[in-house]
């Protein structure tokens, strides 16, 4: 498929995702940067809801990036258990946390070169904070995101990276954030790893992938 024609199909596939999903929004709930990025952190292999569940009680008793660094290790895993592989994530909140004491004030920095320099942010996270926290659009590419564009066409590569470029190079800027919100809500309501709902999804059409099993 040559790039103009990507970029029509890229098109098409945002207007039926405008279409479908309107209110895209980030799931996890936060009310600053630094809620934002600890939540973050506790998502991974965690589900949006158990992580949301924890931070009402965590963000009651850590209230600064200093609570966080300061904070008794095995307290801090106790307080987190629940969303699982707590020893690794109390760890990078910790250390996170006593860099942006040290470095940045206590503040979530707000470009992608401080962020990713932070123990236990990638680009994928760094993008979550960019996009929802500061209004910076970026692109999130999480299995939900990675599996659909695969499947849409829209990259043949399987590093999150790298699809996150070919992902800038389609859409417009503007789009980014939002667009992320709506590729994982898709992959949670019909585009699912295991038995995806083709029949149902409103994309079929752009889907060579959908198309094959029918």
């Amino acid at each position: 498929m040559t790039d103009s024609k990507l970029r029509d199909r890229a098109k098409k596939i945002l207007a039926v995702l405008d279409k479908e999903y309107p209110e895209a929004a980030c799931s996890l709930d936060f009310r600053t940067p630094l809620e934002l990025l600890v939540a973050t952190i506790l998502s991974a292999q965690c589900t949006d809801v158990r992580v949301n569940a924890v931070a009402v009680d965590l963000f009651r008793k850590y209230r600064s990036a200093t609570d966080f660094a300061e904070a008794d290790i095995s307290e801090l895993e106790r307080d987190i258990r629940s969303t699982g592989f707590y020893k690794n994530k109390a760890k990078s909140i910790k250390a996170c946390c006593a860099a942006l004491v040290k470095e940045h004030g206590g503040e979530v920095p707000s470009t992608m070169e401080e962020l990713v320099e932070l123990q236990g942010v990638g680009r994928k996270t760094a993008n979550v904070i960019l996009g929802n926290a500061y209004g910076t659009p970026g692109i999130v590419v999480d299995t939900h995101v990675g599996r659909i564009t695969q499947r849409l066409g829209l990259t043949k590569n399987s590093d999150p990276v790298k699809i996150e470029f070919d992902l800038m190079g389609l859409f417009p800027e503007k789009s980014w954030t939002k667009l992320s919100h709506q590729l994982i809500y898709h992959g949670r309501a019909l585009c699912t790893a295991r038995a995806p709902k083709c029949d149902a999804c409103p994309a079929l059409k752009y889907c060579d992938y959908g198309l094959d099993r029918k």
